[in-house]
């Protein structure tokens, strides 16, 4: 799945990749042309994203963003409670991702990541063992659950139980996170097959 997905975008032309990206090519040996591969700064990988900030409660969409909006810090949020923000990338689609809907939850005081997963259903206790093991924290909980009818698994987790998450990052630093943990969960995903 992440191997074939990183082996077509390799032929895509521009040759524009990202170190996460770059880093699974090598270890897979997928770089015939890694002189001409242009390594991209991690900053950049959400400036093309569909941005929408929406109503919790009726999950209207009140605006429709600019990627200028990511340079926002994550505590908008927390100023704007009754807020959520959904974004679609081109670069979700090699993890596997939908799109990502982030907000903060005013009960339990937390950033929330909500996902769904193109990944198969047989996968679930791979799945659940990379999510114990690597969210962070005494009370780390998650919420995993597999959408029959749309055959993806819906997938809730704290931003806050990350390694690397800080409470002044801005918005782009927390999906540039998310994406990276989610990369790495496709990849294990890849070397359990």
């Amino acid at each position: 799945m992440l191997k074939e997905r990183i082996e077509n975008h390799l032929k895509e032309p521009g040759n524009e990749i990202y170190k996460e990206e770059k880093e699974f090519a090598e270890k897979h040996q997928l770089l015939s042309n890694a002189e001409s591969l242009i390594v991209k700064n991690p900053e950049t990988r959400f400036a093309n994203a569909y941005i929408e900030r929406g109503n919790k409660e009726t999950e209207e969409v009140l605006s429709q963003e600019t990627p200028e909006f990511l340079n926002q810090p994550i505590d908008y949020f927390v100023k704007n409670i009754k807020e959520f923000m959904y974004l679609e990338s081109e670069w979700f689609g090699i993890i596997g991702a939908d799109a990502i809907s982030f907000e903060f939850d005013d009960l339990f005081r937390t950033y929330d990541v909500m996902l769904g997963l193109k990944l198969p259903k047989k996968k679930a206790e791979t799945i659940r063992s990379y999510l114990k093991r690597t969210l962070q924290g005494d009370s780390a909980t998650f919420d995993l659950m597999f959408n029959q009818q749309d055959g993806l698994w819906e997938l809730n987790f704290a931003l806050d139980d990350l390694e690397g998450f800080k409470e002044d990052m801005t918005i782009n630093d927390a999906y540039i996170l998310i994406y990276r943990y989610l990369f790495l969960l496709a990849e294990t995903i890849e070397e359990v097959n």
